[in-house]
């Protein structure tokens, strides 16, 4: 076949994502049971400080209001190489673009059972800035200590095997 110019690309090749934040701290708190990918609606040089990765999830939660699912107190520093005029506010509550089926889904479990959204990272996927949420449950105070034991153990052991090896 004249032209083709090599293999194909498959589907995996064809998504490009870049990482930009990550909330490794919701994973301590909480237990993660589902995640969800949704859009997030960024305004005028938002885009350009999460390109930059100029973000912040720690604190951050999803609620849902009035049949909308927002993301709040995630920090986006101001850009840079923009005016003053032109500037973003760096805390402002952001619109999730998620599925009305799905944002009801979550609305029953967080107001009935006791769950919570928290925001577990942020990418870029086809040049658009995604968020992945969790639906999660909190950790109690034995909880964390058991997975930091876990953890410890588990480092232990690696060494050991490292150094024997």
């Amino acid at each position: 076949m004249a032209g083709s110019g090599g293999a194909t690309k498959t589907k995996e090749e064809d998504v490009r994502v870049k990482e930009v934040a990550g909330n490794r701290k919701a994973y301590h708190d909480y237990f993660v049971e589902e995640k969800y990918e949704a859009g997030i609606e960024l305004q005028g040089t938002e885009i350009k400080s999460v390109r930059d990765g100029r973000v912040t999830l720690k604190d951050g939660y999803v609620r849902i209001e009035q049949g909308e699912a927002w993301l709040w107190n995630i920090h986006i520093s101001a850009y840079t190489h923009a005016g003053k005029f032109f500037q973003h506010d760096p805390i402002r509550k952001r619109r999730l673009l998620l599925h009305k089926s799905e944002i009801i889904r979550l609305a029953m479990k967080t107001q009935a059972q006791g769950y919570t959204l928290v925001p577990l990272r942020m990418y870029l996927k086809k040049g658009r800035a995604k968020i992945e949420i969790g639906l999660a449950r909190g950790k109690k105070l034995y909880d964390k200590r058991d997975a930091l034991a876990e953890r410890d153990a588990n480092l232990e052991i690696q060494r050991a095997l490292r150094e024997r090896y």
